[in-house]
């Protein structure tokens, strides 16, 4: 599991953060720890959650002198349930506010090259798509069961694909034939009508995990745990979700919830995307509480 990316916008996000010693920090998408273990770098105290329990073991293994010494503590769980997590982990009120918060909404590395999840159309493997393996619904589910229309409106939606009726059409064309069951099945139906198939599998992957609503759903409840001054810094790879983190630090403006630091996201370096070609589409924004 040595593929975890790591974290994207690193020295922009603990900058953003303003980290300081003995100050409690959430790490709201853990992955293979980046920026959690940066944080841990600079004095702070993390709770670290994530769905996904692969990168909770990598976490687990290569974190354990930081954990034995009650810096860092791991849970698993959906960062919807953000407040009910920190309230379990003595990181809400009563036990005092937390300093900062970071959401990195990207795929893992991991996730995205180890076939067995099926993330991507680049390898061969199970239509899963699922960040949390407990999840009832696969994306082979979706396929399977879905109408042309509802498919169409998910690619439309979630992956904004101009092609989504074409391909919305040739799956259902396709699955009464023969089951699409892998991968690379769904990537040849796709590819004849709109080449790779990266918006599809985008959707789909919102679709299975709902995506969208979670951020919707976390980021009020995130703004309510940090204290005066706090920093909500939140990591977004695709419009999607960059538009909701935008309409909700609006929001919190208009409401006199605090104030937007970044006028405009924060992007990544022509440096940061030699290294990570994954990293050429984040998206940095920053919200401070009053």
């Amino acid at each position: 599991m040595s593929d975890f990316h790591e974290g994207v916008l690193l020295k922009e996000t603990i900058a953003g953060l303003k980290v300081e010693k003995n100050k409690k920090y959430i790490d709201a998408t853990l992955g293979g720890g980046g920026h959690t273990g940066e944080i841990l770098k600079h004095g702070g105290i993390v709770l670290g959650l994530d769905v996904d329990e692969d990168a909770l073991a990598y976490v687990d293994k290569n974190f354990k002198f930081q954990i034995s010494n009650f810096k860092l503590t791991l849970a698993r769980g959906n960062f919807r349930d953000i407040d009910r997590i920190a309230l379990l982990n003595n990181f809400a009120p009563p036990a005092g506010g937390v300093a900062g918060i970071i959401f990195d909404l990207g795929v893992s590395g991991y996730q995205i090259d180890n076939p067995a999840r099926g993330f991507s159309f680049q390898y061969e493997g199970p239509l899963d798509m699922r960040m949390d393996q407990d999840l009832g619904v696969r994306a082979l589910d979706l396929i399977k069961i879905l109408t042309k229309g509802e498919l169409y409106e998910i690619f439309t939606r979630f992956g904004e694909e101009n092609h989504a009726w074409e391909i919305a059409n040739a799956i259902v064309r396709a699955r009464s034939v023969k089951a699409i069951a892998t991968t690379r099945d769904l990537a040849k139906i796709i590819f004849p009508i709109a080449g790779q198939s990266k918006r599809v599998f985008q959707a789909l992957r919102i679709a299975v995990n709902d995506e969208l609503d979670a951020i919707t759903q976390a980021l009020p409840k995130a703004l309510k745990l940090l204290e005066k001054n706090g920093r909500l810094c939140v990591i977004s790879f695709h419009s999607l979700e960059d538009r909701i983190i935008k309409r909700k630090f609006l929001e919190f403006e208009e409401k006199n919830l605090g104030k937007i630091i970044t006028e405009k996201p924060i992007v990544t370096t022509n440096e940061e995307i030699e290294k990570n070609k994954r990293a050429r589409s984040a998206k940095l924004r920053i919200f401070e509480k009053t």
